[in-house]
């Protein structure tokens, strides 16, 4: 990736009155951050209807001067910058309207694997759920190896989520609400140097960015949208895990819940996330895989490769819809929409043309089944 795109990104981050949506739709109009500075002047010939102010916002020399900065330290401290052009940037995340178009890594993994799961909750969690997270995550290394678990090292649920991933040697990453300057809370630093051989620590913040409370919303989405799934362990009746599930229903990603007993407090908000039908009850990782479809299909249980001639009438992209279901077996749209390298939209229109065809069966909690 061409380093005037990154610069470009972050300075586009950086002109007043933008923000997230307006940015990314800017980039997506104008091919990359690169043109959309490069042909400012000609923006409302290729976005009719843009607002003049815009156009006046990215006439921002300090924007770049800033952005220079962040570069510094980012190439000084070995930290990837990722822009929406980059293969690296989670794809799902990509999907979203609202998503950053600049993301700054430190570690080392693979946000574009099959299976991506995130783990949120109270910060003050009880012996019941760290040791839900214990043994969900003991359960998950033998069912799903590859996952990656995501999280936001806070205090509580996110914190033993990452241990747990960590002691049972599955990728973690931790979502931040500030800049790679810092770590917050300090108390979670060996920790967080623990995760950067498998995982590490992603944000959108620039530096000398405080971990201030209107970030962590701003974060929430990030966890919630570069996943293919929510686990919320506990929760009480308000918390930044509400919005998270909250976030994740809003992206089309499954929401799922740890019931607890009505009494406890800390089980308030699970509770009602499933009595809502926001999110699924769970009691184990089994559970989970097996409603994302996720369940290892041996090879004397796979399908038999299906011929082309039996559905003649396929468009190519149907028919690889198809052959990834032969081979695959019952599989969740978001992993679908990973194995075929399509946008969530497109893929959930070729799924309803194919159950009209009578191709492939929905099944329960966003899984397709070839009939």
């Amino acid at each position: 990736m061409n380093s005037d795109e990154r610069i470009c990104s972050i300075a586009l981050t950086l002109c007043p009155g933008i923000g997230h949506i307006g940015a990314k739709r800017l980039i997506e109009g104008a091919g990359s951050a690169v043109e959309v500075f490069r042909n400012r002047k000609e923006l409302p010939e290729i976005l009719p209807g843009i607002n003049p102010a815009t156009v006046t916002a990215l006439d921002c020399p300090a924007a770049f001067l800033r952005a220079g900065q962040e570069m510094e330290f980012v190439e000084k401290n070995r930290i990837s910058c990722l822009t929406l052009k980059d293969e690296a940037y989670p794809s799902r995340l990509r999907e979203c309207e609202d998503a950053p178009i600049v993301l700054f890594f430190k570690g080392n993994t693979d946000f574009n694997r099959l299976r991506v799961i995130n783990m949120v909750g109270t910060r003050r969690a009880t012996d019941y759920g760290k040791q839900f997270c214990a043994d969900f995550l003991h359960e998950m290394a033998v069912l799903c190896p590859d996952v990656l678990v995501v999280s936001g090292l806070a205090y509580g649920i996110d914190i033993h989520a990452h241990r747990a991933a960590l002691a049972n040697r599955l990728s973690t990453v931790a979502v931040l609400a500030h800049g790679m300057d810092r770590i917050y809370p300090f108390v979670h630093r060996k920790t967080a140097v623990d995760m950067l051989a498998d995982g590490g620590l992603l944000t959108e913040f620039l530096t000398e960015t405080n971990p201030d409370r209107f970030n962590f919303v701003s974060r929430n989405r990030i966890v919630a949208g570069m996943c293919d799934a929510t686990v919320v362990v506990e929760s009480s009746e308000k918390g930044g895990s509400l919005i998270t599930a909250d976030l994740a229903v809003g992206y089309h990603r499954d929401c799922f819940a740890v019931p607890g007993r009505a009494s406890d407090a800390a089980s308030i908000g699970c509770n009602r996330l499933i009595r809502d039908n926001k999110a699924a009850l769970i009691q184990s990782a089994k559970d989970l895989v097996c409603a994302m479809g996720w369940m290892p299909v041996s090879k004397a249980e796979k399908p038999e490769a299906v011929q082309r001639n039996l559905f003649p009438d396929l468009s190519e992209e149907e028919e690889g819809v198809v052959h990834i279901l032969s081979c695959r077996g019952d599989l969740h749209i978001n992993t679908l929409v990973v194995e075929a390298n399509l946008p969530v939209n497109r893929m959930s229109a070729l799924l309803f043309e194919l159950e009209m065809k009578g191709v492939v069966k929905a099944l329960v909690g966003g899984v397709y089944h070839l009939r």
